[in-house]
Parts: structure tokens; sequence; C-alpha cells
């Protein structure tokens, strides 16, 4: 299926850029990305493609500050921008999506998806948006307090003003300005997980591989336990990305994510 692209302009800030596909105006779902992640990834452009064959209006969206550019979306030639994000930042950019989303497309119900570091971030704004209906969360993060360097770590990036993450796939090193840490102390109680998820009223779908290597499946039991309308389900035998990978050369998805992606319809279009 080809996708309808657009670019949501903003005055004093980065563009997004976003893509969209099946029918407009009823059912939609916004999908957020994970760290060093963006909206092309792996299988991200099938699983799409399986949503809108299943009537359902899918956007997926590059967060402004993913270090990708308009002309080249995956490789991060933005290094600048990506170490000028934070959690507040990609809040503030799901905020714009989803107003954007509502403007120019309509819908009569929405569902937000978050893949590990952005499913706090779907939690968070799902928490505060009446527009949200539903919640999905994959290989979600719990906690952000935890995700920062500590220790000897922490000092020396104190010191420094910035730590390099190396980017297997593009051998980049990819900066952290200190200033993540600094917005998110700052805005520490609005970024807390936990309190998001004892707000949220709408239904919650949790899923989770049991051998994540990046995200411990027990971040899966929190969210649980914080949700009071939420539903686990454990994937087992599966990792962070549920058997799918960058890049992804073959044309159908994997059995294992198909699955996921069959227990995501249900739960959304039951009423």
């Amino acid at each position: 299926m080809i996708p309808e692209p657009h670019i949501i302009e903003r005055e004093n800030k980065r563009p997004i850029l976003m893509d969209i596909r099946g029918p407009r105006g009823g059912e939609t779902l916004i999908f957020c990305h994970g760290y060093k992640g963006y909206k092309d990834w792996g299988c991200w452009n099938l699983m799409a493609d399986y949503l809108a064959d299943h009537s359902i209006c899918v956007v997926k969206f590059n967060f402004s500050g993913n270090g990708g550019t308009m002309d080249n979306p995956i490789d991060f030639p933005d290094l600048k921008a990506f170490s000028e994000n934070n959690y507040t930042q990609e809040v503030n950019d799901l905020k714009d999506v989803i107003d954007a989303v509502e403007q120019e497309f309509q819908f009569s119900k929405l569902t937000l998806v978050g893949h590990s570091r952005a499913g706090g971030i779907v939690s968070i704004v799902a928490s505060h948006d009446e527009r949200v209906n539903k919640l999905i969360t994959l290989a979600s993060v719990s906690d952000y307090s935890t995700r920062f360097p500590s220790g000897p770590y922490f000092n020396d990036w104190k010191e420094k003003g910035v730590f390099y993450v190396k980017n297997a796939r593009t051998e980049q090193e990819m900066p952290h300005l200190f200033q993540f840490f600094e917005d998110f102390e700052k805005n520490r109680d609005f970024l807390n997980v936990e309190v998001a998820l004892n707000h949220l009223e709408i239904p919650h779908l949790i899923l989770h591989g049991s051998k994540d290597e990046a995200v411990n499946v027990n971040e899966a039991f929190n969210l649980q336990k914080w949700s009071g309308n939420s539903s686990l389900n454990i994937i087992e035998g599966t990792g962070h990305t549920f058997e799918t990978k960058h890049p992804w050369t073959e044309d159908s998805l994997p059995e294992i994510f198909t699955d996921v992606l069959e227990l995501m319809v249900d739960f959304m279009v039951e009423e």
C-alpha cells in the first residue's frame, strides 16, 4: 500500500514527517517509534499495511528530534536535533500530531501505540487527552528515571555536558546533551509513567516479549499494576522487536509479530 506523506510545519519548532494509510475518518491509530527509531524502521510499514487492510487508518511519524530530516528520515543526518531531544519534546510532538490528524482527517475513535521508550510517551499523553479512546504499549518502559547513566557515568556526563551512544547499524556516535536529564528533572512529576497510568481510565493493551533483551518483562507487570483498565499479554519466546529487525527484506511479516497485530486489531475493534 502506498502511504500518503505529510509534513507538519510548526512555528519555531522542527517540522514533523508523517505518513497515513487506510480509510479516513473512522478508527484511527497513531504509532510512535522508540529510541534510535523512525517510522520506516524494519516492519513498521508492513505493520501499517496490515492494520490498514483491517479498516484502520494508520498514522506513523518521526519524532522531530529523532535525528532524521525531511530528505533523509532514516540515517540520522541531524545529530544536533538528536542531541537536543528529550521526553517533554516527544510528548509535545505527539500532541501536535494528534491535533494535525484531527484537523486534516478527523477520526471517530483514536488509539495511541508506542514501542519501547515511546510506550511511556503515549501513556502520558493518553492520560491527559480526552480524545484518546484506547492505548497500546509494545515492549514499553515503565520508568524513565532509571534509564539515565548513573554513578561515575552520570558525573562524567554532567561535567562534560554530553555522552555518546554507539549506533550499531550506522556506526554513528549518537550525542545526548545534559539538557536531556535537566529537562526530565524539571518535569519529573509530569513524566512519571506510574502517575500517568494511575489516572488512565481508558482500555490499555500491554504487549511484551518474554525474552525482551532491552526492556525487562517485569516492566510490563508494572504497567499492568498501575493501569486500572489494562490487559497484559506476554508473548512467549520473543524479544524487544517481536522477531522483526532492520532492514527487513521480506515481503511478509514474521509469524509472532502477526500474532501481535491480531491482538491489536481485536483490542481496537472490541467495544
